[in-house]
């Protein structure tokens, strides 16, 4: 398998936590290689990423990546569980892609703007977003060491990079104390904790500077 992936990208880290956690192997082509861009560019127009290519097949979007790697590549890691567990894994899933993950973009890449094409109310909006995920997260999170329970999961892929950058662009507040500590358990995973590291070379790619706390 190749996956074209980049190490400071969100998620592509979803995807490489996932690889990891399994230990499955896999050609990782890196996305600051002009070759690996090539290459990219010639399986998918829009030069997304991540994409996986595996035996022909070219696979498209982190969580159907995932999801094709436990029915084609399982290993003793089921991150999508049958059952309803699985379809509450699926929806925290999509829950921190679109909530949590979205609206930190939206803060990172409106940095990049010049200022005068910048959008303070799009950015204000997503500052509010944030808060009340931040808050329904911290609610979820009673009783729970994983997102989804006591396992690692999906969720935890998605959770780990999207509250990672997250908390740098609008800082999880000091009053929810269970997402603060859930966020240290996911930085302190073995998987995660390889995908954070290999993303420290490109910390100056952070528009809004990278925190010493982390």
């Amino acid at each position: 398998m190749k996956l074209y992936a980049h190490p400071f990208s969100s998620y592509s880290q979803k995807v490489l936590i996932a690889l990891y956690e399994n230990a499955t192997p896999f050609d990782y082509q890196n996305l600051e290689e002009p070759a690996a861009n090539a290459e990219l560019a010639a399986l998918w127009p829009l030069k997304r990423f991540p994409v996986l290519l595996d035996e022909g097949r070219c696979i498209l979007e982190s969580s159907t990546i995932i999801a094709h790697l436990q029915a084609h590549h399982p290993g003793p890691v089921s991150l999508i569980p049958a059952g309803d567990t699985g379809l509450e894994v699926q929806m925290l899933d999509r829950v921190f892609d679109n909530y949590v993950m979205t609206p930190m973009q939206k803060v990172v890449l409106d940095a990049l703007r010049p200022v005068d094409d910048r959008d303070r109310y799009g950015v204000m909006q997503a500052r509010e977003l944030l808060d009340q995920i931040y808050s329904w997260l911290d609610q979820r999170l009673e009783g729970r060491h994983w997102m989804a329970g006591a396992g690692f999961t999906l969720a935890d892929c998605a959770a780990a990079p999207s509250l990672f950058y997250a908390d740098w662009a609008h800082e999880i507040p000091s009053t929810h104390a269970r997402l603060r500590a859930y966020r240290a358990r996911l930085l302190s995973q073995p998987s995660v904790v390889r995908v954070v590291n290999e993303a420290r070379p490109f910390r100056h790619y952070f528009p809004l500077s990278a925190p010493a706390r982390d």
